[in-house]
């Protein structure tokens, strides 16, 4: 099942629907970043989280951050997603094990931590990107960013996020976000009604695991209140866009003395992307083509 975003409203365009199928780019998380299995069951959350919040934004180059920090083990998150599909991410601790729940799943609540804060900032790609901070009320991700969406946005928001692995790989990631709109959130009955629905869904993944696509998904849970799918699909992908050159020119911020004392230290340099993981090797030759830089400039 390829990674992708598709978008649904009901009753009548009070209700929106978005749900994300994330498992290859979580497992390209998982390896990138050498998770263990609680870490990989975060990030992924977090991703899916962040593709869902940038999914109702409208320009080609807008961006949303969703920032995590908690009292766990893990100590937080860090996303950066875009309306154009693409996401990245990492945790600050990626090795950490926790216990298993009392019903063997993952812990990712007691990774997280319930003590700490949300951070969501949008850049909507024109005019003055925006930030909110709210708490966290479970440090499970999909209530702590609900309740982000209520208390932020005044958006009556369910989000269901999940990810499956086994022993080796991850099985299946993704979730689904439904928000009552301003002209439909007056129905208390339909709240009402969404809430119970939504509160019996055992997870996301079993959902997959039982066959069901995430049409199937839309279907079930409103699919008697006028549901209309959107033809469209977006495809989801893990990308960062660091580069050698741009690496180069944050270690040129280090100034000529530091850099100086990695060629002479060091013979060269090492820099780790820390979104992606990625590598970079610095020979001394470069370092010195930067120090020769910085003295021209000066």
């Amino acid at each position: 099942m390829s990674d992708r975003l598709i978008r649904a409203t009901a009753a009548g365009g009070g209700i929106r629907a978005v749900g994300v199928i994330t498992t290859n780019l979580t497992e390209t998380a998982r390896v990138r970043h050498r998770l263990s299995a609680v870490s990989t069951d975060a990030l992924g959350r977090g991703m899916a989280a962040g593709l869902l919040l940038s999914s109702g934004m409208k320009t080609k180059f807008a961006r949303v951050n969703l920032r995590i920090k908690g009292n766990g083990p893990i100590g937080g998150l860090m996303v950066d997603a875009g309306v154009d599909g693409t996401v990245r991410g990492y945790v600050n601790h990626p090795h950490v094990e926790v216990p298993l729940t009392a019903d063997g799943k993952l812990d990712v609540g007691g990774a997280i931590g319930q003590a700490g804060f949300v951070y969501v900032f949008r850049d909507l790609g024109y005019g003055r990107p925006y930030s909110s901070t709210v708490e966290l009320v479970s440090g499970e991700i999909g209530d702590d960013v609900a309740n982000y969406l209520f208390s932020s946005e005044q958006t009556p928001s369910a989000l269901v996020l999940g990810v499956s692995m086994n022993s080796h790989s991850v099985q299946s990631a993704g979730g689904i976000l439904i928000q009552v709109l301003p002209k439909a959130a007056r129905d208390e009955s339909l709240v009402t009604l969404l809430e119970t629905r939504v509160s019996g869904l055992q997870g996301f993944t079993p959902l997959l695991k039982a066959g069901m696509d995430l049409p199937d998904i839309f279907e079930e849970l409103l699919g008697d209140l006028g549901l209309t799918i959107f033809p469209e699909e977006r495809e989801l992908k893990f990308d960062c866009p660091c580069t050698e050159q741009r690496m180069l020119g944050a270690l040129k911020l280090l100034g000529k003395d530091e850099l100086e004392d990695m060629i002479a230290t060091d013979k060269g340099a090492e820099a780790v992307c820390d979104f992606c993981g990625e590598i970079y090797h610095v020979s001394e030759e470069k370092l010195a083509n930067l120090v020769g830089e910085l003295q021209v400039q000066n």
